[in-house]
């Protein structure tokens, strides 16, 4: 098996495929991926082209499930580590890793990035970005995933939602505010074993909708896949047409976040959600009684004052 050696001050290995650099940012791990895709091997060129545009999938996946993925064999993901400098999967997988934790100081950067500005400009890009958060989340296209995911969820026996870290408050809004009109919205998991005991109750007559933007959760990623693996249906509210929730996914929306804040902006998936439960009592004769009902139950309990 080949072992990387220094050379100039650049670690490179010799493989069957090339000698190569080993790349250490995600951008270059990508970049060296589609390099392999024109030069490798037909079998690793073919896998090397398929991870270039989800480079993710191979810090997330093991050799097997990676291989399943992709359509490859474990020989030939094993290969494609050596090919691009490892001493095999285990060693890329945490380069991978590695990398998108480091392509991932995301909101630290954002934050340094505001650093210097004055308050004035700040608040005006985060208003006229503001404005166009909300008109991505209205577009046509995304009206219509917006009606197709709401008679999803009113024909669902249990809809589970899901989302964590910046995604929970979202996931919750949208919970809360659907089960004060329809008794098929399961409680909100509390903790990632709870999601996951949640989720393995889910089947075809159920209905998964998941939120996370990059960084994506790995807890919401594993209720999604586990959600596509029980054969209910999903749908995802997320940041990638390539990312792990929108994979397999039956309705996917994508809001945009723009803005200058630390963490990416949350004013389009918080319209969609609002946009989902409101679209579902359009659609239902029955969402009227059930609200109805509900806030007088709360001002019988004292709930308000």
């Amino acid at each position: 098996m080949p072992t990387p050696r220094t050379k100039s001050k650049t670690l490179r290995v010799k493989t069957r495929e090339a000698e190569l650099p080993i790349p250490s940012s995600l951008d270059d791990l990508a970049r060296a991926l589609r390099q392999l895709g024109r030069s490798g091997t037909p079998r690793v060129a073919a896998l090397a082209r398929w991870a270039s545009d989800q480079p993710e999938e191979i810090a997330l996946n093991s050799v097997r499930s990676l291989a399943e993925r992709s359509g490859a064999n474990a020989n030939t993901v094993v290969r494609l580590s050596q090919a691009l400098g490892f001493t095999g999967y285990e060693a890329c997988r945490n380069a991978f890793q590695d990398a998108l934790r480091q392509g991932g100081e995301l909101y630290g950067k954002r934050a340094g990035e505001l650093s210097g500005r004055d308050s004035a400009s700040v608040l005006d890009a985060i208003r006229e970005a503001g404005h166009r958060n909300l008109e991505s989340a209205f577009t046509a296209e995304s009206r219509a995933a917006i009606d197709t995911a709401a008679r999803l969820m009113l024909e669902a026996r249990q809809v589970y939602v899901v989302g964590v870290r910046s995604c929970y408050a979202i996931a919750d809004y949208l919970g809360y505010t659907a089960r004060m009109a329809f008794d098929n919205f399961a409680p909100r998991a509390g903790t990632p074993g709870d999601i996951r005991d949640r989720i393995a109750l889910a089947g075809p007559e159920d209905v998964v909708l998941s939120i996370s933007f990059r960084h994506y959760s790995v807890e919401t990623i594993a209720a999604h896949e586990l959600g596509l693996r029980q054969g209910a249906r999903t749908i995802a509210i997320t940041d990638d047409p390539r990312g792990p929730l929108a994979r397999g996914a039956d309705v996917v929306m994508l809001p945009e976040m723009h803005g200058p804040q630390p963490l990416p902006s949350m004013i389009g998936a918080f319209a969609l959600a609002e946009a989902l439960v409101a679209s579902m009592v359009v659609q239902s004769d029955r969402a009227l009684g059930n609200i109805t009902r509900f806030e007088q139950r709360l001002h019988e309990a004292g709930a308000y004052r």
